[in-house]
């Protein structure tokens, strides 16, 4: 960078900070400092996806209970691997047993389901508490998994596979 571009984008942060006044209400990057979103409940919602399943999480402050469809975590996902994904977004965050969660799923299997209650808890998390957005943006469960489903293909058996070839 010449010297003229570096003393170019100094004036542009000098004009930035002197429009926003003092900097009141932003954080140190600069960026505006975000409120939480919450219902009159004290809740916080969100919604969370992956493959075909769809999650509506709403969390609020507790004892660490997680209801899904109205059955404790324990039952509705039976095994192991999966209440570990769901309950990751708080371990990061060190919120482990400090809210709880309802939520309804719907959509895909059980495998899609977890995966779509983790995006929501932690989605749901960053509107209760903006400040846990970095912690869990850098541990990728913001991020949507868009992998879903390839189409049937005509003149296929399937997405891809042809039919069995025949000699004769």
């Amino acid at each position: 960078m010449s010297e003229t571009q570096t003393r170019s984008l100094a004036d542009l942060k000098d004009l930035v900070t002197s429009a926003t006044g003092t900097g009141v209400g932003t954080t140190p990057e600069g960026a505006p400092k975000r409120e939480p979103k919450r219902d009159a409940q004290g809740r916080s919602y969100a919604t969370g996806r992956r493959k075909n399943a769809i999650a509506r999480v709403w969390i609020k402050p507790g004892r660490g209970e997680i209801e899904v469809n109205g059955k404790k975590v324990g039952t509705y996902f039976a095994r192991p691997v999966l209440r570990m994904l769901i309950t990751q977004p708080f371990l990061v965050s060190d919120r482990y047993n400090q809210f709880d969660v309802f939520c309804t799923v719907n959509g895909g299997g059980l495998s899609g389901q977890a995966g779509a209650l983790r995006h929501g808890i932690s989605r749901a998390l960053t509107y209760y508490e903006p400040d846990l957005r970095p912690i869990l943006k850098t541990a990728g469960f913001l991020t949507r998994d868009s992998r879903v489903v390839e189409r049937k293909k005509y003149g296929k058996a399937k997405a891809r596979r042809s039919f069995q070839f025949s000699k004769r």
